[in-house]
């Protein structure tokens, strides 16, 4: 995968995307997680053309600023362009807007593993 491999991704934000779908107290606006998650997303479909046969990708760090806040209704847009890599680790710049603004950006550290491997040693430490 070379630098300047993206993806975008396209949601609109319903009810269990908000803060209200936690608490009724909380606004009814795109919650963080979610953001994070479809800035991911991108990240993911970005790598999957490169993956090998058992591989996929797995987030290793999120650095993320949620600039400004969206209601249910509106659709938003997340983008991934890989930055750099060493080895198998990879840095996508990310970003996401709406039909407005931007609302989020930052980067997201994703690593290539083998799924069989990567399971085999999580279902290790869930047995100890």
């Amino acid at each position: 995968m070379l630098p300047g491999t993206r993806a975008q991704v396209e949601q609109r934000v319903e009810f269990e995307h908000t803060l209200q779908k936690f608490h009724p107290e909380l606004p009814a606006v795109l919650s963080t997680p979610q953001m994070i998650g479809w800035m991911e997303w991108a990240c993911f479909l970005a790598a999957e053309p490169y993956c090998e046969a058992g591989e996929t990708t797995v987030g290793t760090a999120i650095h993320v600023e949620h600039l400004a806040a969206t209601g249910a209704g509106q659709t938003v847009k997340a983008e991934a362009v890989m930055e750099s890599y060493d080895g198998r680790f990879y840095i996508f710049r990310v970003r996401a807007w709406d039909e407005e603004r931007e609302i989020g950006r930052g980067t997201v550290h994703r690593a290539f593993v083998n799924v069989e491997r990567f399971m085999r040693r999580v279902e290790a430490r869930a047995r100890e």
